[in-house]
């Protein structure tokens, strides 16, 4: 996928599977009692002394990140990944096991702690030098910059889409791939055959002519002290065994029959519960407190003024939400009291209107394709902020004592959150410790750590070990928001009724870099955006900017084919004979969303696509409106992510993907009235529901291109996929989210 700058897009080229070009080299040490590890490691040195106490078992002895063979032939994975409901041990676990050449069963899943030799420095190049080829004997030097950015940093971040197709596909399959050839080698010196004799399988290595074989953990000592190849030679896709089969998922079982635990489960003696209150108007501090009533109030211990917000710490979290409601809290006030919904719009027109506009893309020359004469369709979208409503709610247990502080709770970023709460507390790095759980949901909102900020100064404050659960009313005033934007387009038809031109100009602009970037065949293209900040506070909300564009560029073109009058389907088709890995993927969704078929009365489709994360999504949306108001009957979903790792998991996050998209499309909408969020439970911020639920059909095309992401690109197609449904059904284009806002008349 395209990489680019702020200014400019810069098209890359992807690295030859199985090369170290701009991705870690691995590195072993010295081993004794019998287990290997092996990992991407980085310059300068062996990590391995520093990091055996972390991960370091009865009988093991670590020598680097992520391998580890036991002296019993245990393999085990260590992941550095958060596992919020997407799987992401698993997955990365059958990469480890497709390279190793060991049974998924058989193997060990462990996540990485929170420790900064476990930093992602792999994320980091991807993320930040993706295109760039480094020559081996810079590998070292490159890898030790990253590493020791990413450590300063705090990131071990689980989010963009990145786990399978950067740490998988850069460190664990090379990981993997590495520790069996050194293996192998071991064996190789010891039995005195030829290498090119050995083979292997499930953590066993055999020599046929001799009839020799003996487990990994045999040659763990010697693969240990050998200097690992950089260029390991990794499998060809069509010798996958386990990478693209549908293997068990491992967290699911816990969940299951409930011994899973997740950061709300957290618990440890003599635990007391606090509810929390901050100020409407984000941001503004406490001025006064009056907590009289509620410190005669049940089970209260103490009401705290903490500046930023208002505590009750109690015996039980039913007695401190209910107390914290009788404390009258006076906050401070600013010119943020005034701003509502209305005046942010109005805000953005007006830098959309006179604001210095950056460029994203400029390609020909757009501005000259609107000649005399020319045939322009202009046009603006909407969409409002959205909250994340994740079904656990924020929580974090803390026990800050004797000038150390544990912290119990699902985040994210498990190395930023710890890196943080040092800060927070003025305590030692190294005198907190995060233990991370299961998370009820993510989807960018536990990469931020104002939670735990919250949990650990009460606990600091108080000398007691607190357990901090956001009650949901707190959540959907304090959240960190997916934020509004307005964008203008505008483009110029030929006599065919095909664009010459492409122009774009938004508000905000976040990540991914490339997200408003296009694919079609348009050759004069302008995209390009404004400032315009808000005191609502922003964070990365699932897809991210891929969200706001997905709609914007897909309703766009859809409006475009019914100024041409021509099908929208076919009128993508023409704009894409370029692109036949997008066409391959547009066309599997037409199919299998049967689109062209005579529908009853009342009922339509619409069709989208949208490049995010390095996957192609297209979905094709059926909606009925005879009932008056729309209903999503179908949703048939294309997907092309290179390899599905895992396709039932793949199929599970294109899914979850469709209904967290659509109930932004229809319901989503976070409304500002005196500077504070109106919304404050389900009742007001709408779910799609079980039973509003479309049925989802998604076929899994897997190509030879590289890994994409599989939990964010299910999302953007869904919105503009309906509303273009709603116009073919009603001839009324959906311009501005979220559809409830709209009528639609009686039944049909």
């Amino acid at each position: 996928m395209p990489k680019t700058s702020s200014d400019t897009a810069v098209e890359t080229k992807p690295a030859k599977k199985g090369k170290w070009t701009r991705r870690g080299f691995i590195t072993a040490g010295t081993l004794a009692g019998g287990a290997l590890l092996v990992a991407v490691a980085i310059r300068p040195g062996h990590q391995e002394k520093k990091m055996a106490k972390y991960v370091e078992g009865e009988g093991e002895t670590l020598v680097t990140a992520f391998v580890k063979v036991g002296k019993d032939n245990k393999i085990t994975a260590i992941i550095p990944h958060s596992e919020m409901g997407q799987g992401v041990l698993t997955a990365l676990g059958a990469m480890l096991s497709e390279e190793m050449d060991v049974a998924f069963d058989a193997l060990d899943i462990v996540e990485a702690p929170a420790e900064k030799e476990y930093a992602n420095f792999v994320l980091a190049r991807e993320f930040i030098a993706g295109g760039m080829s480094v020559p081996p004997m810079l590998q070292d030097t490159v890898n030790g910059v990253f590493l020791a950015a990413t450590k300063a940093m705090g990131l071990q971040i689980t989010g963009g889409s990145a786990s399978v197709r950067f740490t998988g596909a850069n460190a664990i399959q090379t990981a993997g791939a590495a520790a069996r050839e050194m293996l192998m080698k071991s064996a190789a010196k010891e039995w005195s055959v030829p290498l090119s004799e050995l083979s292997t399988e499930n953590a066993i290595i055999y020599h046929t002519a001799s009839g020799k074989s003996a487990p990994y953990a045999q040659f763990a000592k010697a693969a240990a002290a050998q200097r690992p190849n950089r260029n390991p030679v990794l499998k060809d896709r069509k010798d996958y065994t386990i990478m693209g089969t549908s293997v068990p998922r491992r967290d699911i079982p816990s969940k299951v029959d409930g011994s899973a635990m997740f950061g709300v489960d957290a618990s440890v003696p003599g635990m007391k519960y606090a509810a929390v209150k901050a100020a409407p108007v984000i941001g503004n501090k406490v001025v006064n407190m009056n907590a009289a009533e509620a410190r005669k109030m049940p089970g209260v211990i103490d009401v705290l003024n903490m500046g930023d917000f208002v505590a009750v710490v109690a015996d039980g979290y039913w007695q401190a939400s209910q107390a914290i409601e009788f404390v009258d809290i006076t906050f401070e006030t600013n010119v943020s009291d005034d701003v509502s919904g209305e005046s942010i719009l109005a805000q953005y027109a007006a830098a959309l209107d006179t604001g210095k506009v950056k460029t994203v893309v400029s390609t020909g020359n757009a501005a000259a394709a609107r000649g005399d004469g020319a045939k322009v369709v202009e046009t603006e979208y909407t969409v409002p902020f959205l909250a994340h409503a994740t079904m656990e709610p924020m929580s974090a247990l803390a026990w800050v004592r004797d000038g150390e502080c544990d912290l119990y709770t699902g985040t994210q970023n498990p190395l930023g959150t710890r890196v943080i709460t040092a800060k927070t507390l003025d305590m030692d790095f190294d005198n907190v410790r995060v233990h991370n759980m299961f998370l009820g949901g993510g989807f960018g909102r536990r990469a931020t750590p104002d939670y735990t900020n919250q949990a650990a100064l009460i606990s600091q404050k108080t000398k007691l070990p607190i357990k901090l659960i956001w009650s949901r009313e707190e959540d959907m005033a304090q959240d960190h928001y997916r934020p509004s934007a307005t964008a203008r387009m505008a483009a110029v038809l030929g006599g065919d009724g095909y664009p010459l031109s492409w122009e774009n100009t938004f508000v905000h602009k976040h990540d991914p870099a490339e997200a408003s970037h296009i694919f079609y065949d348009i050759p004069n293209q302008s995209i390009g955006y404004v400032e315009s900040p808000t005191h609502v506070r922003f964070g990365p909300w699932r897809s991210v900017d891929h969200t706001q564009h997905g709609f914007f560029t897909e309703s766009f073109v859809d409006e475009l084919a019914a100024e041409a009058g021509i099908d929208p389907y076919q009128y993508r088709r023409k704009l894409l004979a370029s692109k036949p890995r997008h066409m391959a993927v547009l066309d599997a969704a037409a199919k299998l969303g049967e689109w062209g078929m005579t529908l009853p009365a009342g009922q339509a489709k619409g069709i989208a696509i949208v490049e995010s994360f390095g996957s192609i999504v297209a979905e094709v949306a059926t909606v009925d409106i005879s009932g008056g108001s729309p209903s999503v009957l179908h949703v048939a979903c294309a997907a092309d992510a290179g390899l599905a790792v895992n396709p039932d998991g793949f199929t599970a996050q294109m899914e979850s993907g469709i209904i967290y998209g659509l109930t932004a499309a229809l319901y989503g909408e976070i409304t500002i009235d005196g500077g504070a969020v109106e919304q404050s439970n389900f009742h007001d911020y709408e779910m799609v529901r079980m039973n509003d639920a479309p049925d989802i059909d998604v076929q899994i095309i897997n190509s030879d291109n590289p890994l994409g992401g599989a939990g964010e690109p299910g999302t953007p197609p869904i919105s503009p996929a309906v509303t273009n449904a709603i116009f073919a059904a009603t001839g009324k284009r959906i311009r501005n989210l979220p559809v409830k806002n709209y009528e639609f008349g009686g039944a049909i």
